[in-house]
């Protein structure tokens, strides 16, 4: 079975309100390179690397749904690196949709949604601001801090770093995937006593020790592994099509 692209990418694009949620110039968000014009399977990544584009284009007709998309270094001539993942696209006739923020901030596949419902975070409400948008969510979780970690660790498949200056048996929880290590403040401000994301700078830790939180960093993608799958999943529920994830992690 395959679906017309244009169709899919319709329902994308207003599902995810790719035209209201605002994010930074390079993120272009939505179809950056069609396709023959149909689609018979979904692959889902985290990053469009050649190795994530080189899958992708082992199967002609396949959208690669991803959360990074080809333009973070900002515009780049079609030579080099650039061309090269360019070409395996076009060559293995794959269409890629790029979703950004509207993907962190889905509230049913969203990554911040979705790992903060896997954790077990109750009473969940936005928090913290980015690009003038609530972006994260945060909660209710009474367990030690401890059992978060290792909740963590099941969830995603990793060894978190813990930044241990908050409370034993954490109560108020907040989630930004990805390089949320500047909006510590933001979870203080929102009177959080823990904070999971994925990375943040050296001085991070000194907000932390200092402002008396947790935080938790579980790695930037392993934390935004979660919304490309719950979306390709919907998307393969709905339209009838296959999809897989294919697994790249950086260790960062």
């Amino acid at each position: 079975m395959s679906l017309n692209l244009t169709a899919l990418v319709e329902y994308l694009d207003e599902y995810l309100r790719v035209a209201d949620v605002p994010d930074a110039a390079h993120a272009i968000n939505g179809l950056q390179l069609e396709n023959s014009g149909s689609v018979s399977r979904v692959l889902a990544a985290v990053d469009a690397c050649q190795a994530t584009i080189d899958a992708a284009a082992a199967e002609a007709q396949t959208l690669l749904l991803v959360h990074h998309g080809l333009f973070w270094s900002g515009l780049e001539p079609l030579r080099g690196r650039h061309g090269r993942r360019v070409r395996a696209l076009i060559r293995g006739d794959v269409a890629l949709y790029s979703a950004h923020l509207p993907l962190d901030v889905h509230p049913e596949v969203g990554n911040n949604a979705v790992l903060a419902a896997r954790l077990g975070i109750a009473e969940r409400e936005p928090f913290g601001a980015y690009h003038g948008i609530p972006v994260g969510v945060a909660g209710r979780l009474d367990v030690a801090r401890q059992d978060l970690v290792d909740r963590l660790k099941g969830v995603l498949g990793v060894d978190p770093f813990v930044i241990p200056a908050g409370p034993n048996h954490v109560s108020r929880v907040g989630v930004v995937t990805g390089g949320a290590g500047g909006m510590i403040g933001q979870a203080r401000d929102a009177g959080l006593d823990t904070f999971v994301t994925g990375e943040g700078a050296h001085h991070t830790y000194f907000d932390a020790e200092e402002w008396g939180l947790n935080v938790i960093y579980a790695g930037h993608y392993a934390t935004e592994t979660v919304g490309v799958q719950a979306l390709a999943a919907h998307l393969a529920l709905r339209f009838e099509l296959p999809w897989a994830f294919f697994d790249h992690p950086t260790g960062l």
